[in-house]
């Protein structure tokens, strides 16, 4: 089966970090269609490639060069391809390469491997996708399980440290293979090559099957549509019921219009407490408009609200008799009529990628310092002030 026909459970592993907390909003969204975003199907196709990379290095006899070679061109076809998927991909398939090498002996491995935790998630048994997931690699090595995870987005970078997606995945895991491997430890990787960010974490079994008792727990009212409504940033992200959720419409009109008897003047920590639960004020604003035109262009009411045409935009109906025409007439010469300038640093790396990249101009690259930019205490960029040192002032003194 292909990524792109695959179906979701309504307790999926993907989604587990908003039932888990925000135990009632399974049974919620499963009234709205899954629908896919254009970065989404974008995503499909790039795990097809990096499933296609690591399937050809593992198991070149079943699967090899012409095999992966065909594949690739057919994946090539389709609208949304780009050759930096290539560069991406093999980064990730690197990653596996690498871990694979790095052992005392050659590690079983299970590529795009569905794995059942229904114990855990309360699933019937029966159900072919209920309380099951698909992941993208599992390692066996020693007394270890290793799950990988390859995610292509680059909006923000997601972390592995007690990942419930992945924990899952290393629970069904261990289910399968617990009676063919001395399991004691598991090992959990995200792979994120756009964003250059690889995550990692380990944890004894024990905690791994502690957590699994805590799912059994929330699975429990999550089935039934049951407990609280939590509204936040990352739980309501890809909700699909966001826009209408009246849990998150309460608390966002109540942070954004909360008003009492304080100082005139708010402290550095309420700019931080205020600057963090406004992120989703403005997601939710935006969530709701996107809504609100879906429902004016299929002629539903929105009071106070339209949908009318954007501002449009001018483009060639033949742009090459246009030029001609400029030319011959004697309207404009050729050479002004196109800008001739060179790729970015960054395409350039993409197109002859970043090993070659580095070992042929690497030392022609100097990174200059960025704009200053407002980040959470857990980016993993070092924090920057306009407050000179002791030591910078010696220094300019000197």
């Amino acid at each position: 089966m292909g990524h792109s026909e695959r179906k979701h459970a309504l307790l999926s592993a993907s989604s587990a970090h908003r039932w888990l907390t925000c135990t009632p909003s399974a049974k919620l969204e499963d009234q709205f269609p899954d629908t896919e975003s254009e970065a989404a199907a974008e995503g499909t196709l790039a795990h097809e490639l990096a499933e296609m990379k690591v399937r050809n290095y593992f198991f070149t006899k079943e699967f090899g060069k012409r095999k992966l070679n065909n594949a690739v061109r057919k994946l090539s076809e389709n609208k949304l391809w780009k050759d930096e998927m290539q560069g991406y991909t093999d980064e990730y398939l690197d990653y596996i390469r690498n871990t694979a090498l790095s052992l005392k002996s050659a590690p079983s491995v299970r590529i795009e491997q569905r794995v059942y935790f229904k114990e855990y998630t309360l699933a019937d048994p029966n159900d072919e996708i209920e309380g099951s997931g698909i992941a993208d690699c599992i390692l066996l090595y020693g007394d270890t399980v290793h799950v990988i995870d390859f995610k292509y987005g680059k909006g923000v970078p997601v972390s592995a440290e007690e990942n419930p997606q992945l924990m899952l995945y290393a629970l069904g895991a261990y289910q399968a293979y617990r009676m063919l491997y001395p399991i004691n430890k598991v090992r959990l990787t995200i792979v994120q090559p756009r964003l250059d960010s690889i995550s990692e974490w380990e944890c004894p079994i024990d905690a791994l099957l502690k957590f699994g008792e805590h799912v059994k727990d929330r699975a429990a009212l999550a089935v039934n549509g049951e407990g609280d409504y939590i509204p936040g940033k990352e739980i309501c992200r890809f909700c699909r019921a966001s826009a209408q959720c009246r849990a998150r419409a309460e608390e966002n009109v109540r942070l954004a219009f909360f008003t009492n008897k304080l100082p005139p003047l708010i402290s550095n920590e309420e700019v931080g407490r205020y600057l963090e639960k406004g992120e989703d004020v403005a997601k939710w604003l935006e969530n709701l408009k996107e809504y609100a035109l879906k429902e004016c262009l299929n002629g539903n009411d929105v009071p106070g609200w339209k949908a009318v045409e954007g501002r449009s935009a001018r483009d060639w109906t033949d742009m090459d008799t246009a030029f001609e025409t400029l030319i011959k007439g004697g309207i404009a010469p050729e050479e002004m009529l196109w800008e001739k300038k060179p790729l970015t640093l960054s395409q350039v790396e993409k197109m002859v990628g970043k090993k070659d990249f580095q070992e042929a101009v690497g030392k022609f690259v100097t990174k200059k310092p960025g704009k200053p930019a407002l980040a959470r205490d857990s980016d993993k960029r070092p924090a920057i002030t306009n407050k000179v040192t002791a030591a910078e002032a010696f220094q300019t003194n000197n």
